[in-house]
């Protein structure tokens, strides 16, 4: 699934310009996305194991909202109480998790993908809006749109490395649609038709930016740099994806650190 850490240059950039209680609420919450993001990676651990991890996760969050001991997710206590974090946003990506661990994903139907996203993506977006500070009608419509154009986003960066771990994120109607027959792994990613499947999703990523700029534009309340900031990156990140084409062999576009800095810089100057 490939969540940004907290040290990741467009993720630490947007989150070290907010207050510090909603800083710290940020990075406790990536912090979570993180340990559950690498139980769900883990390829030395076996399914059942990792399984069993994921709902130790959900049975302390359980603990915790019920009032009794928090286990391994005691760190999360301060800011939910802070914030409000939901439980079920938090169970929502320990179900996005488990879906990799239950049969490792490979061109999914668009549907399927599409609560992938949302599980794993926009289910931070809730958690991250409530921190920000905003009204609940623009947070909602916000973490749906920009949660989704960021993690199809990283599935168009990381085809290759997704692919080493036996999962193609891609969805089955845009890979059929170029003529190709799933199968082996690395004849469909090794397809040069599999760029017009890769900029299906990265119009459909496109939609998606541009209705999380509309809500920014609105101006909702809330410290809202820190979006700004992460969907300037990745909308940035995907024109030079979509420039280079993901015909193979596909060399990793990154993000420009450069860019970033001044971007943030842009942002600041005007709040």
């Amino acid at each position: 699934m490939n969540q940004p850490s907290a040290a990741g240059s467009s993720f630490y950039a947007g989150m070290k310009v907010l207050p510090q209680p909603e800083r710290h609420a940020m990075y406790a919450v990536y912090d979570f996305c993180r340990i559950v993001d690498d139980i769900a990676d883990d390829q030395q651990g076996d399914p059942h194991g990792r399984a069993a991890q994921l709902e130790r996760w959900r049975s302390d969050l359980a603990s915790l909202y019920a009032g009794r001991a928090p286990g391994v997710a005691g760190f999360l206590v301060p800011h939910i109480d802070r914030f409000g974090l939901k439980r079920e946003d938090f169970e929502a990506v320990i179900d996005g998790m488990a879906m990799d661990v239950a049969g490792d994903i490979r061109w999914p139907p668009t549907d399927t993908l599409d609560l992938y996203c949302d599980r794993v993506a926009s289910a931070v977006g809730r958690l991250s809006v409530r921190i920000f500070g905003m009204d609940e009608a623009p947070g909602l419509a916000l973490s749906h749109h920009l949660g989704r154009a960021l993690q199809l986003t990283n599935i168009l960066r990381d085809i290759d490395e997704d692919a080493g771990i036996g999962r193609v994120y891609l969805p089955l109607e845009a890979i059929e649609a170029q003529g190709i027959v799933v199968g082996d792994i690395a004849q469909v990613i090794g397809d040069p038709r599999i760029n017009g499947a890769a900029r299906i999703v990265a119009a459909t990523a496109d939609e998606h930016f541009r209705a999380a700029q509309t809500i920014l534009d609105g101006r909702p309340k809330g410290h809202l740099i820190a979006p700004r900031m992460m969907a300037a990156a990745y909308s940035e990140l995907l024109r030079r994806m979509r420039k280079a084409g993901w015909q193979p062999p596909r060399a990793r576009v990154r993000h420009n650190r450069l860019a970033l800095a001044w971007t943030l810089v842009r942002l600041r100057l005007g709040r």
